[in-house]
């Protein structure tokens, strides 16, 4: 598309969450902290909420892939310090309790029979759990989206939570969602659900400040190597029309580069942001820049 024009190796501003583009924030390293702190205490549940486009399922990607590079680190090591992790990663809240017996026992690896009921994949998934604490490794499971989890598939869930060694829980839940997670959880029949959250936290959108280096961020990380692509006054239009939402921030960006390569310009000035906001419905237009100048 417009790589070349700018030199980039890649496109810089991809809805997909690519961990290889992580920009380390600080609201992002906080939740991310927090998520390595329970996991390597051994925490039972842990609840991360954040709005729609704040980086939940890129944090989640993270979060997993520092447990990889833990266990890496710790075979290679000759007195290993903690447990190894072996990790399930849930994106579907649309199951029944059944289809996420067998969604688990998918992604550790159980053999089970299809045709079996909910009890008996039940029992072959706490099974494995089992196995993986008597090898001295640790189970993980994050699941996203889970203000859409029905309510019975969430307690089904709780159940397997209640599965523990005199020392620690079999399974550890991560569970990543959207604000209205939180009133899910306030229902009265969720209430042992609540209890047992031992860690949270609340993802937030980018500071000003941080749009600035986030987009930097981004288009070194894509090849880019020149002098300033978006003139100061474009990265500040950018956080007040995307308030702070990484992934408005990478539609804007994206579409200004676009608008840039058809001028045939080297440099993103706020008109190129104003024009990408208002191709951009879920963009944020405050009323004192409606008569900014296009310049």
């Amino acid at each position: 598309m417009y790589e070349a024009h700018y030199g980039f190796r890649e496109l810089p501003f991809g809805l997909t969450p690519d961990t290889s583009f992580v920009y380390p924030c600080a609201s992002f390293q906080e939740a991310l902290n927090t998520l390595l702190v329970a996991a390597y205490n051994g925490e039972g549940f842990i609840k991360i909420v954040g709005e729609v486009g704040h980086g939940k399922t890129m944090l989640c990607r993270t979060f997993l892939a520092s447990l990889r590079e833990h266990e890496s680190q710790e075979s290679g090591t000759a007195l290993n310090t903690g447990p190894a992790y072996v990790t399930a990663y849930i994106p579907n809240p649309y199951l029944d309790p059944r289809g996420l017996m067998v969604a688990l026992a998918e992604e550790f690896g159980v053999p089970i029979d299809r045709s079996a009921d909910l009890q008996g994949l039940l029992k072959a998934v706490s099974s494995a759990l089992m196995q993986i604490a008597n090898d001295g490794n640790q189970a993980v499971a994050c699941f996203d989206e889970v203000q859409a989890m029905p309510q019975h598939t969430l307690e089904a869930v709780r159940l397997l939570t209640n599965l523990e060694t005199e020392k620690r829980k079999l399974l550890q839940v991560v569970m990543f969602g959207q604000p209205e997670l939180e009133q899910k959880l306030r229902q009265r029949t969720a209430r042992q659900l609540l209890q047992r959250i031992t860690f949270q936290y609340t993802l937030k959108g980018l500071q000003r400040d941080e749009v600035a280096g986030y987009v930097e961020h981004r288009l070194r990380v894509a090849g880019y190597d020149g002098d300033d692509l978006f003139t100061r006054a474009s990265m500040r239009l950018l956080h007040e029309y995307s308030h702070g939402t990484p992934r408005l921030v990478n539609v804007l960006a994206h579409k200004c580069l676009m608008l840039g390569f058809g001028e045939g310009v080297g440099q993103i000035i706020p008109r190129h942001v104003k024009t990408a906001a208002a191709d951009t419905p879920a963009a944020y237009v405050p009323r004192k820049f409606f008569g900014l100048a296009l310049r």
